[in-house]
C-alpha cells in the first residue's frame, strides 16, 4: 500500500490540536464509532467514551504538546512516533509514544496508543 499524505496530514492536524486542549474539537476527528485504545488500559468506544478519556487529562493540563518524531502511512493507517507532553494529576509528563491510527473517509476510526505504563504513572523512566 502506498502512503496516504491526507490521512497523515488529519492525524498531524489532531495531534496538533492538543495545544488548544479544546475536547469539543478533538472529538470533531473522530467517526461516530470510533474507538480509542491506550494499550493497557480498556479501549474506549464511541465519542462519550472518547470524550470521557479525553477530560481526565486535557482540560486541567495547563499546556498540552504532542511532537511528532516521525510519522508514516500505508493506505489507512497512520503511524506515529512521539513525544507527548503534558500535566497528568498535577506532575509534567513527557512520554514516549507509539501511536496507530485508522481512518475513513478522512477521519478517525481507531486510534491506539502505546507507552510504559510505569514511566506515565510516575516510574522510573527507561535509560
Amino acid at each position: 500500500m502506498e502512503p496516504d499524505p491526507a490521512n497523515e496530514s488529519t492525524v498531524l492536524a489532531f495531534c496538533e490540536a492538543f495545544a488548544r486542549r479544546d475536547v469539543d474539537e478533538l472529538l470533531t476527528f473522530f467517526a461516530d464509532d470510533a474507538v480509542y485504545h491506550n494499550i493497557p488500559f480498556a479501549p474506549a468506544r464511541g465519542a462519550s467514551e472518547i470524550r470521557a478519556v479525553l477530560e481526565t487529562f486535557v482540560p486541567g493540563s495547563p499546556t498540552i504538546e504532542f511532537e511528532v518524531r516521525n510519522v508514516a502511512s500505508a493506505g489507512a493507517v497512520v503511524f506515529t512516533e512521539r513525544i507527548d507532553r503534558m500535566t497528568f494529576d498535577g506532575r509534567d509528563v513527557e512520554l514516549p509514544v507509539a501511536g496507530v491510527f485508522e481512518l475513513a473517509d478522512g477521519r478517525i476510526t481507531a486510534w491506539r496508543d502505546y507507552f510504559d505504563l510505569q514511566q506515565f504513572m510516575g516510574g522510573a523512566a527507561p535509560s
